[in-house]
């Protein structure tokens, strides 16, 4: 794509603005490892700083469109057609422990249904992008999810957002048995790079239970775009209302998701 369109170089800037600070806090994270107070409260004025950088640009932009925002909620604008779902700081805990792996996530939603996204690791310099029909992309090349047909030479990662962790031992049960049927499963901790990276063909799959829609919006589109699919845990479409997504190839879908659906079935019994 040698020419982004106007949609995409919005959103691409209004990120690129949102991430200088987010570098620059996460140097100063870095540096308040060894301090006992600890960097908690820092964090969450930079998650902050960030969602707030997002918004004023978008909104200078396209000033009637709506926000769904993880740190302030819905705001109405007024075009309730056109919203975007916005997650300032996608691997808040990794920032947290000065570990290098998070990032920007911007979907846009239009009539219900996310028809672009941009997901960014600025410690990398990975832009990911997408609009509906037009492909996916990192950093102008385009993206095509593995070609892979084997679970068992598959690469899947899973995550378990911190409001599941009193459902750690469930989840734990599905992952000892997934592991047992693919050659690696990873837990990077940032849903939406999780999705970026399939859509890459760094991961032939991922999975997660309780996500909210501004963990999942942009990273579905690219997924999707990428040649993907991205399903709910009942095999819809919309796993946005869900909150539970299996990403994968087309050509791992079923045997994927057979073997989760399986693997819950078990936990549950075993609950």
């Amino acid at each position: 794509m040698s020419t982004r369109s106007a949609l995409l170089n919005v959103m691409t800037a209004a990120v690129l603005k949102a991430s200088r600070n987010l570098v620059r806090d996460f140097g100063e994270v870095e540096n308040l490892q060894v301090s006992t107070k600890g960097p908690k409260d820092f964090v969450s004025a930079a998650d902050l700083r960030a969602q707030q950088t997002l918004q004023r640009e978008l909104s200078k932009a396209r000033p009637s469109y709506s926000f769904l925002l993880e740190e302030s909620g819905e705001v109405v604008g007024d075009d309730r057609d056109n919203r975007w779902i916005i997650d300032p700081l996608d691997g808040t805990t990794n920032f947290l422990h000065g570990i290098p792996h998070f990032a920007i996530s911007v979907g846009l939603e239009r009539r219900g249904e996310v028809i672009a996204g941009v997901v960014y690791d600025p410690i990398k310099d990975e832009m990911f992008v997408a609009e509906k029909g037009q492909g996916a992309f990192l950093n102008d090349r385009r993206l095509r999810v593995s070609a892979r047909r084997d679970l068992g030479a598959a690469v899947v990662a899973t995550g378990v957002p911190p409001a599941q962790l009193v459902r750690a031992g469930w989840h734990l049960k599905i992952q000892e048995s997934i592991i047992g049927q693919v050659v690696g499963l990873r837990r990077f901790g940032a849903a939406s790079l999780d999705l970026a990276y399939v859509a890459a063909g760094r991961l032939d799959g991922f999975w997660e239970f309780g996500l909210a829609p501004w963990d999942i919006a942009a990273g579905m589109v690219i997924v999707r775009e990428a040649g993907g699919a991205v399903l709910d845990f009942d095999g819809n479409t919309d796993a946005m209302a869900t909150g539970s997504v299996i990403a994968s190839n087309n050509q791992l879908q079923v045997s994927f998701g057979r073997a989760l659906r399986d693997a819950a079935k078990l936990a549950d019994a075993a609950a």
